[in-house]
């Protein structure tokens, strides 16, 4: 790409002042803004959503003049997001901090404008994993159980059951799904996977690929079920009442991919009722989830605030994804993760 004045990036979200420096060395073709008194205030390490900054006329004018002038976006303004396209006329590509944003491209209108947006997929892949295995070994090796009897100073020898030797369905073969699969298999776990694309090379760690119509007929033979795909038009509701229902009685369900994938009055009929055995899930319906939920009162279920993916460390991890897909799009070279409108990821 030959230009003659800079790229103008400008950085939405909150970023170390170390990892901004690292963009701005790594990239001379590029002149880095960054203000950290006009983006959100983290609430937790690696938080991209934050605290609005309360901004008075002027405040907010200025910030309207800096993001005007953007080529390129590291994150979504929280300003009037829908706005972008014509708020700021020289913005040609925005790098997402997460992997999911099909409803939000979607709700802003976004996935209908020239805009390129490239999500952050894989970066979370191996934290979401480990989370998952958690969730399983939670459950198969009793830690609910063991944890009623410390609260009782209550004593007894018992029989522990094994992880290795079950079968995990994987719904969802993204990054994500895949580092699922390859973290189960090492386990000693048969891996079944289920993937938009459909038949053809199963990733490392799976034995079996299957295809939508031969879901009903997996689940009543999975013992972990593992969602990770992301939603979709495609994917809400996938698992509803009747998958729920083909389940065997000692199945796990673990959700680290979007709430409302799984019909979620239905999973929490059959936690209650002792239909299944637990449920790990990292995402809910609605979120937060609501302190009347039963959710939050079920022995069998396992409830994380949506922060399963969220590591100390994560800003670095997205900002050499940033530098590498900076370096590709002043080069005129294709950007890693480009957002598919027609996909929803």
């Amino acid at each position: 790409m030959s230009r003659d004045q800079p790229c103008e990036v400008v950085i939405t979200s909150y970023l170390e002042p170390e990892l901004v420096a690292r963009i701005a060395e790594a990239e001379p073709r590029a002149h880095v803004t960054y203000e950290p008194r006009f983006v959100p205030v983290p609430r937790y390490p690696s938080d991209h959503g934050g605290q609005t900054p309360e901004l008075d006329a002027d405040g907010l004018a200025e910030w309207e003049r800096l993001t005007a002038r953007a080529e390129v976006m590291f994150d979504f303004d929280w300003h009037d997001t829908a706005g972008l396209p014509a708020r700021c006329p020289n913005l040609r590509w925005i790098q997402a901090t997460s992997a999911g944003i099909g409803a939000f491209m979607s709700r802003t209108g976004l996935d209908r404008s020239a805009i390129e947006v490239t999500t952050a997929a894989g970066t979370h892949a191996v934290p979401l994993a480990e989370f998952a295995l958690m969730g399983a070994l939670y459950f198969v090796k009793g830690v609910h159980r063991l944890n009623a009897w410390k609260a009782r100073h209550h004593w007894e020898r018992y029989a522990t059951e094994r992880l290795a030797g079950r079968r995990a369905l994987v719904i969802g073969l993204g990054g994500i799904g895949r580092q699922v699969a390859a973290l189960f298999s090492g386990a000693g776990v048969e891996v079944w996977g289920l993937s938009r694309r459909g038949a053809g090379e199963p990733p490392p760690g799976l034995t079996r690929q299957i295809v939508r119509a031969e879901l009903l007929d997996a689940l009543e033979r999975t013992d972990i079920l593992v969602i990770s795909c992301p939603l979709t038009e495609e994917t809400a509701g996938m698992i509803g009442a009747a998958e729920i229902a083909a389940l065997p009685a000692h199945a796990i369900v673990v959700n680290v991919g979007r709430g409302p994938v799984i019909d979620q009055a239905a999973l929490t009929a059959a936690l209650t009722s002792g239909r299944l055995a637990g449920a790990c899930l990292d995402v809910f319906r609605d979120e937060p989830l609501p302190a009347g939920d039963p959710l939050w009162d079920l022995d069998n279920v396992i409830v994380s605030p949506h922060s399963a993916s969220t590591l100390a460390d994560e800003n670095a991890v997205l900002t050499e994804l940033f530098i590498d897909n900076l370096g590709r799009y002043l080069d005129g070279r294709p950007r890693r993760n480009v957002y598919d409108a027609a996909a929803g990821y």
